[in-house]
């Protein structure tokens, strides 16, 4: 089993997004499951379920920041390489899906409980979802080495 369909499997064991990318594309850089999944909790839904940028989306800049990201102030050039990348997995990213917005990507905007519910009811969280994760996670097994 690859990155990409554990993550789906994390996904549908009823973990956010962000969690599902975090926890399990995070392993390659040491990040304990349990702490990968309390700092990505909050992301799911297009960041806590306002419909903002897809939970896969932030799940991924969070492992492209554990490869690339700065950890002196003045590594200039840590910063450049990380912001390089994300923008890279972002052209990726909506070149597949269009675009990097929950509410745009499930065609519905989750952070109005009328949103939410017609969700729910149309099953997108379990039928259109799963597609966003994997591609996250496929892009990051691509861009990140």
């Amino acid at each position: 089993m690859n990155d990409s369909d554990r993550a789906v499997a994390v996904f549908g064991e009823g973990f956010n997004c962000a969690q599902a990318i975090l926890s399990v594309c995070g392993k390659r850089f040491s990040i304990d499951r349990d702490v990968a999944l309390k700092v990505s909790a909050a992301f799911g839904g297009g960041m806590g379920r306002m419909g903002e940028t897809c939970g896969a989306v932030t799940g991924a800049f969070m492992v492209i920041g554990l490869k690339h990201g700065q950890t002196e102030a003045k590594d200039y050039q840590a910063k450049e390489k990380t912001y390089k990348v994300i923008r890279e997995f972002v052209l990726k990213f909506k070149e597949r899906n269009g675009s990097l917005l929950c509410r745009e990507l499930l065609g519905c905007d989750i952070s109005s409980p009328e949103g939410f519910k017609s969700a729910q009811d149309s099953k997108l969280f379990k039928s259109i979802c799963p597609n966003y994760v994997r591609d996250a996670a496929d892009i990051l097994e691509e861009i990140v080495t």
